[in-house]
């Protein structure tokens, strides 16, 4: 098994960024009773519906078959299924997870026999107690500021800034040592850019004239769909990830 750092489930690829009517924006960090008393397809808080949501927890089963590994996750409010999806010969790269550990879910939402569950784009392990109760609050957090927004009826700045991803420098690396050189250069000057709406396209590349423009929208397509950033408020603004 490799490290559970690593990339996206390639087969559950989220498009992030799409419009707040098709498949949402944004991830929103959630407690384990909200994702289960949500309704049905994506999760949606105000009116907002959201691409991904971040889930913490602590591992209490494993199964695992040809086709998927299937984690039990549970925090203080609840108790959900995470579904971890295989490629063929794709079982010796699965997370490195054991039972009992604290893990964070980066997931979409989806209803299966009447049961919520998540489908599992990328899992990591929780080395930091701290992080458990730093979600905790973010949860809160979010659930406040949607409502915020909600009042104010400014939905789209709902979306973008309800992501509430907060990893170690150790995880950050490891998240994004698949990048190359030009790939990680673009990422850190997204992950650098300390707007609400994040960094513009022509921002980027002005900044990176070496870098030509389709070159450029290849390397913001891979990233989005690896993970690594998203569009905010258009498709030309980015924020990362973490």
């Amino acid at each position: 098994m490799n490290d559970s750092f690593g990339d996206f489930n390639a087969t559950q690829t989220a498009t992030a960024g799409a419009t707040k009517e098709a498949s949402g924006e944004g991830i929103i960090s959630l407690l384990v009773k909200q994702i289960i008393d949500s309704p049905e397809g994506n999760f949606k808080m105000f009116d907002v519906t959201y691409a991904l949501v971040c889930a913490v927890g602590i591992v209490r089963n494993i199964e695992t078959s040809s086709t998927k590994i299937t984690y039990s996750l549970e925090d203080h409010s609840g108790r959900i299924d995470a579904h971890y999806w295989l490629e063929e010969g794709d079982a010796i790269k699965s997370p490195d997870v054991m039972i009992n550990n604290y893990v964070k879910i980066y997931g979409s939402v989806r209803s299966q026999a009447g049961q919520k569950v998540l489908m599992v784009f990328k899992l990591i392990n929780v080395l930091d107690p701290n992080e458990v109760c730093t979600h905790i609050l973010e949860a809160l957090h979010s659930r406040y500021k949607a409502e915020e927004y909600h009042v104010k009826g400014d939905t789209s700045a709902a979306a973008s800034n309800t992501l509430m991803t907060n990893v170690t420098a150790t995880q950050s690396n490891a998240i994004v040592a698949g990048l190359d050189s030009k790939q990680l250069a673009v990422f850190q000057a997204i992950k650098s850019n300390c707007s609400e709406e994040g960094i513009h396209r022509r921002e980027l590349n002005a900044k990176f004239s070496h870098i030509s423009q389709a070159e450029m929208n290849n390397i913001l397509d891979f990233m989005i769909s690896e993970g690594h950033i998203y569009s905010s408020i258009d498709a030309d603004h980015f924020i990362c990830t973490m």
